[in-house]
């Protein structure tokens, strides 16, 4: 089955997010003299707007999650654990769109099983 437009926006942001969230992870920690997993997280709170930007990303990570679970499984997406452990591994920016385009490919399969 070919893939429409919603699928190729979503590959397209899914490595968009991988990417840019990766380029500024791996210059932390080739430049950083503590380059711990604890430094990196404490230094994302050093300022107030980083720590707004923190509260943000984390409500709307834990609301992808569940949302994601109650989806997945009411659409019966197997391997639904992936996207939570590429949300903590990779970023919340590379999981999300990562869970649509494949929820999209779900959706599209029911579709024409309907049929």
């Amino acid at each position: 089955m070919k893939w429409n437009a919603k699928q190729w926006l979503y590959l397209l942001l899914t490595i968009v997010g991988g990417l840019s969230t990766w380029y500024f992870n791996l210059q932390f920690f080739a430049a950083a003299e503590d380059a711990s997993l604890g430094a990196f997280i404490a230094e994302t709170g050093t300022t107030l707007p980083a720590q707004s930007i923190n509260a943000d990303i984390a409500v709307a990570s834990f609301t992808f999650l569940i949302w994601m679970w109650i989806e997945g499984r009411r659409l019966k997406m197997k391997g639904l654990w992936i996207y939570t452990m590429l949300t903590f591994l990779v970023a919340f920016a590379f999981s999300f769109p990562l869970f649509l385009l494949f929820r999209e490919g779900r959706l599209r399969n029911i579709e024409s099983s309907a049929v």
